[in-house]
């Protein structure tokens, strides 16, 4: 058994939860602390999309003026991803190629570069692979863009996250700068828009929300109050998966 914040038990039958949404949402903070509160498995793929991206910058395979495509799909056999959990932080960090890297991938230089490194077929299909895998066993909690359409489309429960681009760009704007980056807020907000349009726009896996995804604007809710709706979302599924 599970034991959820409201301390009603939840059945120990698995299920498989699906998190999408437009990028600074907050979706990988709240589906670690899912995950956590069900004692499930937590992925963020965008971490993994992330760490390519950093690859491509560290290989100079991408810049301002130059994206040498061919050159990245050439070297992805090179590239070997994995979490580890850190019990000091509570939640896993990526590696690449046996490197944490977990705060390298969080700078806005990778932002800006992220989507375009993301609508890759190639990319894509090797990531893709890897993250169908990891939920094979379900008890899983799943963030990215494609999760609920691509990756898990029979997916047991799938969110689709959303909230204002400005308030998106204010909350990243508030995050980099707490890590002790210096930038402005307007060029985070330039960020957050192109992501999105890339995002929606791509032609391998757009972001988009699933037909069956229960849509939550969490503009103007904590954490505290959208775990809450989560959890009682997820005990329902599971729960109806119990008597089913």
């Amino acid at each position: 058994m599970v034991e959820g914040d409201n301390n009603k038990k939840v059945p120990d039958n698995k299920i498989t939860i699906a998190i999408d949404g437009f990028s600074s949402t907050g979706k990988s903070t709240i589906a670690k602390q899912l995950a956590k509160a069900l004692n499930y498995i937590y992925v963020d793929t965008g971490a993994m999309y992330r760490a390519v991206t950093y690859f491509a910058l560290k290989q100079n395979y991408i810049g301002a003026e130059f994206f040498k495509i061919e050159k990245l799909i050439e070297n992805l056999d090179q590239i070997q991803i994995t979490f580890k959990f850190n019990n000091n932080l509570g939640f896993a960090e990526v590696y690449l190629n046996g490197e944490n890297i977990e705060s390298d991938i969080r700078t806005l230089e990778v932002s800006k570069y992220v989507s375009p490194v993301a609508a890759i077929s190639e990319v894509r299909s090797k990531l893709v692979e890897q993250q169908k895998l990891m939920g094979k066993d379900k008890g899983i909690v799943m963030d990215g863009r494609d999760i609920g359409t691509v990756v898990f489309p029979d997916a047991d429960l799938k969110i689709f996250m959303t909230a204002s681009a400005e308030t998106r760009a204010m909350r990243r704007y508030k995050e980099l700068l707490e890590r002790g980056h210096n930038l402005n807020y307007n060029d985070v907000l330039e960020n957050v828009t192109t992501r999105d349009r890339i995002d929606s726009t791509r032609k391998d896996s757009p972001l988009m929300k699933a037909e069956d995804a229960i849509e939550i604007d969490n503009s103007d809710l904590t954490i505290a109050e959208q775990l809450t709706t989560l959890l009682k979302l997820s005990k329902e599924v599971i729960e109806k998966a119990t008597t089913d």
